[in-house]
């Protein structure tokens, strides 16, 4: 819930920190600190960054130092929890319930829904911390962990274990720490318990994305695998001399092993801090690249572990919608060369493009259909309704294509038809007017560019004066009796047309923009004169 509340409130404020993070190494390490103290999980940060890495918003070793920040900020929040916040609980959830409105909804109802989940996991560590307490004084339990305290390689395994079933180094350290208050669990056996969290923190995400298609996503999470594998082994070797320093401290045994869990993450900082580009290179090798070799028609930038963060998601499609463009795009600059050269081969090779661009748009509708609305701010729903709009009509472009052109491009071969030599120039000086604004189209779906949509509306009147000059001068050639004109009459006449529905197709995008501009002018002006009469 604390997760959820803050990418769905919150995410975009978040995605602007994590990518201030790709400046340098150390604004990167910041910046996962940051994100995890409030989304309370280093494998959330993990995830959120893998997301980032699969659109290729981060690289290699930037997303590392973000890695090697939240998990030295869940470590912090370990240090919080262990303390006695048991009364906190009941006033965070009734917080929560109070600070709950049908009527306001977005972000204050993502508060609520933080406050609420702080409060559970408050509550659920109190209810842990008393489900123990039994365990202290167990006569049993002595005799479950001798095994463990005799084999450090089992007592990690089985910290590791325990921690993915718990799915949370965290909740397994807090675990871990409340057991040490019993005579059973002594702090060398707590000693590699705390290894085992750790080693079992960094398996979560790794085998979460271990289907993953995209490389850069599992390069992330084996790098973190291989700092915590290589910290462990470390440290075995003095964990007498760990554990010693560990009780000249004299504090609690609970306080004392999530001390130790901060002092693991701190020392992976300092030793990997200065080699998170050596770490990227190394997995790099280690798990290549092969995105090429991908079948056009699965998707690249569709995340689904993103689908609870809105903005991540949207961006996502966003990018897929451009790469759908991008096939669209190659499509039309094919076109003219199956008049021009009457070539099938490529008119076989435009048909196959479309079929996968049905395949692409496809894959866009399901994503878009599961990212739920409901928790979408204004900014938000906008974008999501002009990403299913753009890549719709991107769609009827593409069947346009396929459907209309290619028929008449296999309809003027059959014929032999020619086009004369002013005919044949109008139909290119007119495709090409329309590539360029199919051009600008996907700028402004990107960039949200106000001035570049009024741009293209206005490009969308040149269009409609071009295609009555063509036209004039077309019907002035069958007056004059030309051949070749009479014969290509209708073919002409439909080409024009069909390049026309295009650029109409892909000028809508700017009526959006130009209309939530209006919009946004319309309430700061509201605000004005709010301000003004108080």
């Amino acid at each position: 819930m604390v997760r959820r509340g803050f990418l769905r409130g919150f995410g975009a404020y978040l995605k602007r920190i994590i990518s201030l993070g790709t400046k340098n190494r150390f604004i990167s390490f910041a910046s996962g600190i940051f994100v995890t103290f409030f989304l309370q999980s280093s494998t959330a940060t993990i995830l959120l960054i893998s997301s980032f890495a699969k659109n290729g918003l981060i690289a290699g070793a930037a997303a590392i130092a973000v890695v090697i920040g939240a998990d030295v900020s869940t470590t912090l929040v370990a240090r919080v929890l262990v303390l006695d916040l048991s009364l906190l609980s009941p006033i965070l959830i009734i917080c929560g319930f109070a600070f709950y409105s049908e009527k306001s909804g977005g972000q204050r109802n993502q508060i609520s829904t933080i406050l609420i989940g702080l409060g559970l996991m408050l509550l659920s560590l109190t209810l842990l911390r008393e489900s123990i307490t039994p365990l202290t004084h167990s006569e049993t339990l002595p005799f479950i962990l001798a095994p463990l305290q005799n084999d450090a390689l089992v007592a990690i395994l089985a910290a590791a274990v325990i921690t993915w079933l718990m799915h949370s180094s965290l909740a397994a350290v807090l675990f871990f720490a409340s057991l040490s208050t019993s005579s059973a669990v002594t702090l060398d056996l707590g000693f590699y318990l705390i290894l085992g969290a750790n080693l079992g923190g960094a398996i979560i995400p790794y085998v979460l994305m271990l289907k993953e298609s995209n490389a850069h996503v599992r390069q992330i999470t084996a790098a973190n695998l291989i700092m915590r594998i290589s910290i462990i082994l470390a440290l075995l070797p003095f964990a007498d001399l760990i554990v010693g320093i560990m009780q000249t401290l004299g504090t609690a045994p609970e306080i004392a092993l999530v001390n130790l869990h901060i002092a693991f993450n701190i020392l992976l900082a300092l030793i990997y801090m200065p080699l998170v580009s050596v770490l990227a290179k190394v997995t790099a090798k280690i798990i290549p690249d092969k995105l090429h070799e991908n079948d056009d028609h699965s998707p690249v930038f569709l995340d689904e572990k993103a689908l609870d963060t809105p903005v991540i998601a949207l961006a996502g499609a966003a990018r897929e919608t451009l790469r759908m463009a991008e096939f669209v795009e190659s499509m039309l600059q094919e076109t003219i060369e199956t008049f021009q050269k009457n070539d099938n081969t490529l008119i076989k090779k435009i048909r196959e493009t479309d079929d996968t661009v049905d395949k692409i748009y496809n894959n866009i509708k399901i994503y878009m259909t599961n990212l739920s609305r409901e928790g979408l701010d204004t900014d938000e729903a906008n974008r999501y309704v002009q990403i299913l709009t753009f890549s719709t009509n991107l769609e009827y472009v593409g069947d346009i294509i396929d459907k209309n052109l290619m028929e008449l491009a296999e309809k003027k071969i059959k014929k032999h038809d020619n086009f004369s030599d002013e005919g044949m120039a109008e139909i290119v000086n007119f495709h090409r007017i329309v590539l360029e604004n199919m051009q600008l189209a996907q700028n402004i779906f990107m960039l949200q560019d106000t001035a570049l949509a009024r741009q293209l509306v206005e490009e969308k009147k040149s269009v409609r004066k071009a295609v009555r000059k063509s036209s004039d001068k077309h019907f002035q050639r069958l007056t004059d009796g030309k051949a070749s004109s009479l014969a290509t009459s209708s073919l002409h006449l439909d080409i024009i047309r069909d390049l026309r529905r295009i650029n109409t197709y892909m000028t809508a995008v700017a009526y959006n923009i130009i209309e939530q501009d209006k919009k946004r002018e319309k309430d700061k002006k509201k605000k004005k004169k709010a301000q003004q009469e108080i």
